[in-house]
């Protein structure tokens, strides 16, 4: 039998040529596992960083003045108080049911729609795929489509989990020595719908769209390092004439670690204050306007209370976050093959995040 003819055209060339193949995959698609990376980074974050961030929370609804000392100092006291208050160390992890859900859904529910936002993007822009070696498909961004996946993806997290927050505020806003507003997240939710109805599971989700800025500039920026990051990690296996795997390395933990810990000082220095409004709109009966009072008991000052904490409990939660869910998602791409471990599924190869 002779050969076979070689394509007459490029049009035929390109219709018989073999598809995309799949990226590997833990589960059927990588954006599955983007976000169980995602859940199990958002769990041992909260778990580590609980107490923090149920202190900040209390310094963000208070208009009473913190007693001078350094951030280290100031915290460690009202750690104290808090357990004296409450009656032992249970207290420190008042609410930590309603916080880990929020954070467990707000994480996984975040990276799945922002792979899904970036492949979207990148499905309109064929200048920001990339085709590895292997012939998978990777979609890079320019920063201003890492901006736009990211607010997209914040926006719809936000809207997603605002009632989660509602109950974690009151919880964490109630007296040390009181017993909780709510036995579970399940009372809590129906206790606030029966009395104030939807709106008030969503008090302060204006505060929270408008705060889809802070999650799109921690992202780009991070996206942006993680970029030279990789750059500068070929550049030094080229020098060493050592193979590179396209979508098979990773950074070392310090430098995600420095990378998450820079982008998220931008994000945070630029977008605090609605945190505060939206905080203080989420306690029972809050008062009116947020603004105009904040202003007028503490000035500019007082849209920046609980900063120190929050530093001190944002920066380790989101450094342990992006450690976490980089290492995690890396280990499924190496462990996972073509339409996924766990079971398979016959999709259409749209590259890896």
């Amino acid at each position: 039998m002779s050969a076979n003819p070689a394509p007459s055209s490029s049009s035929s060339s390109s219709s018989s040529a073999p598809p995309s193949p799949l990226p590997p995959s833990f589960f059927p698609s990588p954006i599955l596992d983007h976000a169980s990376a995602g859940l199990l980074a958002g769990l041992l974050s909260t778990l580590l960083t609980h107490p923090l961030d149920l202190l900040r929370t209390r310094f963000q609804v208070s208009s009473a003045p913190i007693r001078p000392g350094g951030p280290g100092r100031v915290i460690w006291r009202e750690l104290r108080r808090v357990k004296h208050d409450g009656g032992g160390w249970a207290a420190l992890y008042r609410g930590l049911g309603p916080n880990a859900v929020g954070n467990l859904a707000g994480w996984g529910l975040y990276f799945m729609w922002y792979e899904l936002m970036k492949r979207r993007i990148a499905s309109r822009d064929p200048d920001s795929v990339h085709v590895s070696q292997s012939g998978a498909r990777e979609g890079r961004l320019s920063p201003a489509g890492y901006l736009l996946a990211s607010a997209q993806a914040s926006a719809l997290t936000a809207v997603l989990t605002n009632p989660l927050w509602v109950v974690r505020v009151r919880i964490f806003s109630s007296p040390p020595a009181a017993a909780p507003p709510f036995r579970t997240l399940r009372a809590g939710l129906h206790q606030i719908y029966s009395r104030e109805g939807l709106r008030g599971l969503y008090r302060g989700s204006s505060f929270a769209l408008v705060g889809v800025c802070n999650g799109a500039l921690q992202f780009m920026a991070y996206e942006e390092l993680k970029q030279l990051g990789f750059a500068w990690k070929r550049r030094r296996f080229e020098r060493a004439a050592r193979p590179w795997r396209e979508g098979g390395e990773k950074l070392s933990n310090i430098e995600y670690i420095v990378m998450s810990a820079a982008s998220k000082l931008v994000a945070l220095a630029t977008t605090y204050p609605y945190q505060v409004v939206r905080a203080r709109l989420q306690v029972p009966d809050p008062p009116p306007p947020p603004v105009q009072l904040t202003y007028a008991q503490s000035g500019l000052r007082g849209f920046y209370r609980g900063l120190a904490t929050n530093m001190i409990r944002v920066l380790p939660a989101t450094c342990i976050t992006f450690v976490v869910y980089e290492n995690v998602a890396w280990a499924m791409r190496r462990w996972g093959r073509a339409g996924g471990v766990v079971w398979r599924w016959a999709e259409e190869g749209d590259g890896q995040g």
